[in-house]
């Protein structure tokens, strides 16, 4: 799809095509976001995925790449302004899990450079390319509104000594959050994090055994797991601008996980 100027605003999503990131695509496009939606996976197996979102109202542009890598982030921004010349949100979803689940006192430096590198490093850079696109937006059109959505992990606060780096990398992602925040107020472009709880995904299927049980046994107020839709009626609601005057704060989606208890 080449550059057309569609009156509707225009989101992307890393890690869209599947799991939590389709969660939150799915509900942008019931919101009236054109897409524009990242992954690793090539184009042709994530056809039925974008037409998905193409049957719920949504133009859609795939932009194939690694968050992790300087190259891929300029190709996937390109990608952007190629296909709708302009970014309205930015979903900060893509995120990978340690290769091994290893005690601290035994991870590898690798794996922490593999975790970290994508899941805040290239968060990151990523939000500070598109935070200048859009400041530069806004000063050529007042009326413009964007946020920056950044999906985290009750792992920012919550301890698994069994993939520290993944905790390293969702607590810097909290902060990320919050500097990003201050650093875009004047311009009237509000930043957020999205904080699930365990969420049944891929990510999560080689523990779902361990995670029934502890749901079963009250590890949630909410006696359930949590699904990819519970994410994406949250950061829809964001985008939307629902929640103007909220800019910096964390929105836990979690079925009272975190909440202290007796």
């Amino acid at each position: 799809m080449k550059n057309d100027k569609s009156s509707k605003p225009v989101a992307l999503v890393t890690g869209g095509s599947r799991g939590i990131g389709f969660g939150c695509a799915e509900h942008l496009a019931k919101a009236g976001f054109d897409l524009v939606i990242n992954g690793m996976r090539p184009e042709e197996q994530v056809a039925d995925t974008l037409q998905a979102l193409q049957a719920l109202g949504a133009r859609t542009a795939y932009a194939r790449g690694d968050i992790g890598s300087k190259e891929s982030r300029e190709g996937i921004l390109a990608v952007v302004r190629e296909s709708f010349g302009k970014l309205n949100v930015l979903v900060n979803n893509a995120g990978v899990a340690p290769k091994e689940r290893l005690d601290i006192l035994e991870a590898s430096e690798e794996s922490f450079d593999y975790v970290v590198g994508t899941n805040l490093k290239g968060a990151y850079f990523l939000t500070q390319a598109a935070a200048r696109w859009m400041v530069g937006q806004k000063k050529a059109d007042d009326a413009f509104q964007g946020a920056i959505i950044n999906v985290s992990s009750i792992s920012a606060t919550v301890i698994s000594v069994n993939r520290g780096e993944y905790c390293i990398a969702k607590a810097g992602l909290s902060m990320a959050t919050q500097l990003f925040a201050v650093r875009l107020g004047e311009y009237g472009i509000p930043v957020y994090e999205v904080r699930p709880g365990v969420i049944k995904t891929d990510m999560t299927a080689g523990v779902t055994e361990k995670y029934d049980k502890l749901i079963a046994d009250g590890l949630c107020v909410t006696p359930r797991w949590g699904f990819p839709d519970d994410i994406g009626r949250a950061v829809s609601s964001l985008a939307r601008g629902d929640f103007p005057y909220s800019t910096g704060q964390v929105i836990m989606v979690d079925g009272g996980l975190t909440l202290p208890r007796l």
